[in-house]
């Protein structure tokens, strides 16, 4: 079948609102096809190409942000504290493996969230499940929950505003190696993370004054001085990725201008679906959810039609397994994708497949139960020879308190306190910090092992 931005409207669809209004939704989609990009062409080529290092084994990949981005929520102190948050994850990562840090945010267009069922009950009375602010309100009445298409066109205005505070962010001298100790963040200045980071800033501020005393200076090397930051989210709504779909006037391809990667759901990820289809097309960087009901053969199949030039860099596998199945599910993947000899970027998302009902009736995700994911997905491509490429994290550079555990020790009986998320629970500043010195000390051993 011939691809077109439109063809996915032709496959069976997964995932979608019941929208009451179809000429209204197709109006919006009119509106959003006029408007002008959110990122360009380029930058998703170099992005692409950053991620081809990483499936080499010479890089590293860091993806995190919100759940699912809120219009209540939207504040530039909140997207500044997960932009430093992200720096200092990223420089820990870089100052123990000795390779570079590809950053990816789950920012400017994260908004939309599968849901395991269509309606949601509350004391008899049945609604349409929430889905994001880009679809529909979280409070629990009839009006909120019917899928209202304008806010799609709100989350594109979002969307841009963030990106203007990344962009300003990650070149306006935030990112400047000489600040590095301003990175860290307020409230997590007395824990034990925070000291531990600080001496390795204190580390990275002798090697700066030494290269500034040979000549390297940040005014003189665009590296001390500024990063590459880019976003990405589900592409979960095939009818707003399509109005960004645009033809790159260098290359002649299509790209999506929604944002610089996008990713299939581990929900919507059906061979012969609309998600796949849509995204086939497109020359971004593309994600794939990989869970336990995801069979090696069918992920083969999958990778031939979403990377059929076996292009390193194109395809990104996140792997979700949960630290109790991780050891049954992931082996086989790559087991097949060695087999086969196809060049892809292994990423772990600790998140989903560690998601429980606290006693207290809260989502949570226990913090331990993360860090053990993450170290059998690293000792796992140790044993079988390949390059555990990189982390897909929720997190906010928010002090909440929605995971459990940590060095703050967060129990249930503290989810009360700061409990922000409208969808699924992120990890805090404190805890982030502290799964990436655990990570950094897993690519310590990888680099020992020469693996």
């Amino acid at each position: 079948m011939t691809w077109t931005p439109d063809s996915w409207r032709l496959k069976p669809i997964r995932q979608q609102p019941d929208y009451p209004d179809p000429d209204a939704l197709r109006e919006v989609e009119k509106e959003l096809a006029s408007s002008p990009p959110l990122v360009f062409a380029g930058e998703a080529r170099r992005l692409r190409g950053q991620l081809g290092a990483v499936a080499r084994g010479e890089a590293f990949l860091l993806q995190g942000g919100d759940c699912a981005e809120s219009f209540a929520e939207f504040h530039v102190d909140t997207i500044r504290d997960t932009f430093k948050l992200m720096l200092q994850m990223a420089v820990v990562l870089t100052y123990a493996a000795s390779m570079p840090v590809v950053k990816v945010g789950r920012m400017a267009g994260q908004f939309a969230k599968p849901r395991s069922s269509n309606l949601e009950v509350q004391d008899g009375v049945s609604l349409p499940s929430y889905r994001g602010d880009n679809i529909n309100g979280i409070a629990f009445d009839a009006d909120a929950r019917t899928p209202d298409p304008k806010r799609l066109v709100k989350a594109y205005y979002q969307s841009a505003l963030t990106l203007n505070l990344l962009r300003a962010f990650a070149q306006g001298g935030m990112a400047n190696l000489e600040e590095v100790h301003r990175w860290n963040l307020e409230f997590i200045k007395d824990s034990p993370q925070s000291e531990r980071y600080e001496i390795l800033a204190r580390e990275i501020d002798a090697a700066v004054a030494f290269m500034r005393a040979v000549g390297i200076t940040p005014e003189s090397v665009r590296e001390l001085r500024e990063t590459d930051f880019y976003t990405s989210h589900e592409a979960l709504l095939p009818g707003y990725e399509e109005a960004f779909i645009r033809v790159d006037s260098m290359s002649g391809d299509h790209y999506a201008t929604s944002a610089h990667m996008l990713w299939i759901g581990d929900r919507t990820r059906q061979l012969d679906g609309a998600h796949v289809e849509l995204l086939r097309g497109v020359e971004n960087p593309i994600g794939l959810k990989c869970g336990p009901s995801l069979e090696p053969d069918d992920l083969i199949r999958l990778i031939a039609v979403l990377d059929p030039q076996n292009d390193p860099g194109r395809l990104t596998l996140i792997t979700r397994h949960g630290a109790d199945d991780v050891d049954r599910y992931l082996p086989p993947l790559i087991a097949a994708v060695e087999r086969e000899g196809l060049d892809v970027v292994w990423s772990c998302d600790p998140m989903h497949g560690n998601t429980i009902v606290s006693s207290n009736g809260y989502k949570t995700r226990p913090f331990e139960r993360v860090v053990a994911e993450v170290r059998r997905f690293f000792a796992i491509h140790r044993s079988m020879g390949t390059h555990p490429g990189g982390v897909h994290i929720e997190l906010t550079g928010q002090n909440v308190t929605e995971c459990t555990g940590g060095a703050t020790r967060i129990g249930e009986e503290n989810l009360a306190d700061r409990y922000h998320t409208h969808c699924d629970p992120r990890l805090n500043a404190s805890q982030s910090l502290e799964l990436a010195f655990l990570i950094a000390d897993e690519l310590k051993v990888g680099a020992a092992l020469g693996a």
